[in-house]
């Protein structure tokens, strides 16, 4: 039996509950997504039967981010207390505050605040085609999600700064190497090897997974919080920049930005 909330699909397969982003084929996020997701594991919170949660995506990529080539055009970023990226990274926050372990499979993109949603999980499956990038300074804009604390905390301070720098894309072996994914599996494969994983933890006491997996990531959704109203501030003041401007262009365009500083 699958329970739909918003565009988010829930199945349960054992111990095991997938939640599938149902926005294809590029998953963009918005408001009412995040939001959607963020009610699904609050009410797996509940759900005794779920012990582990598979967080999955239909279509080519896991998620893509916010579309700005459809109009957004850096609308996320102002202080809009309905529409803006404020409202968004609360909901981000949400998630983080969430009790059950989760495993994303990774296929196609994670790109931008897909990347930050990608950090949510506890752990990774990637497959051939995955790429993960933090483009936001290609963007003109600061990062958000929380990733710059995240990402830090999964790669190393020094790998999260390359990326955050430089918004490269991230394949799937250097993925692995530095640590961003914990498993590699084929386009083929990825839901079910994630589903593998999940199950795996899914076989030990989960009262003992739930509190250790507290002790891990103890002040984590509260670091999260704390780090996302510097984000947040920051993208407000760049979004007004001419530079910003050019860089959902220059994306728009697939070509580097001609960047002036202002």
């Amino acid at each position: 039996m699958v329970e739909r909330f918003g565009d988010v699909c829930l199945e349960q397969c054992g111990h095991v509950t997938v939640a599938e982003l149902a926005r294809p084929p590029y998953n963009f996020f918005s408001i009412d997504l995040l939001s959607a997701l963020a009610e699904a594991f609050e009410y797996l919170d509940t759900q005794a039967q779920c012990r582990a949660i598979v967080l999955a995506a239909q279509g080519k990529a896991f998620c893509a981010g916010a579309d700005f080539q459809q109009g957004d055009k850096g609308g996320l970023f102002t202080d809009d207390p309905e529409h803006g990226a404020q409202n968004l990274y609360a909901i981000a926050v949400r998630l983080f505050r969430t009790r059950k372990p989760v495993i994303a499979a990774v296929q196609g993109a994670a790109v931008g605040g897909g990347l930050g949603l990608s950090l949510v999980a506890d752990f990774r499956v990637i497959c051939e085609n995955t790429r993960f990038s933090a483009n936001f300074v290609k963007l003109g804009v600061h990062a958000g999600f929380g990733i710059t604390h995240v990402l830090p905390r999964v790669v190393g301070e020094q790998k999260a700064a390359l990326m955050l720098y430089t918004g490269r894309r991230v394949g799937p072996a250097e993925a692995m190497d530095i640590g961003l994914g914990d498993l590699l599996a084929t386009s083929t494969s990825i839901r079910d090897e994630a589903i593998g994983l999940a199950a795996e933890i899914a076989e030990a006491a989960p009262l003992a997974v739930e509190s250790t997996r507290e002790t891990l990531r103890a002040g984590l959704a509260d670091a999260v919080e704390q780090q996302v109203r510097r984000e947040f501030a920051e993208q407000v003041r760049l979004a007004q920049t001419a530079d910003h401007l050019e860089g959902i262009r220059a994306v728009a365009e697939r070509r580097p930005g001609d960047f002036t500083r202002s």
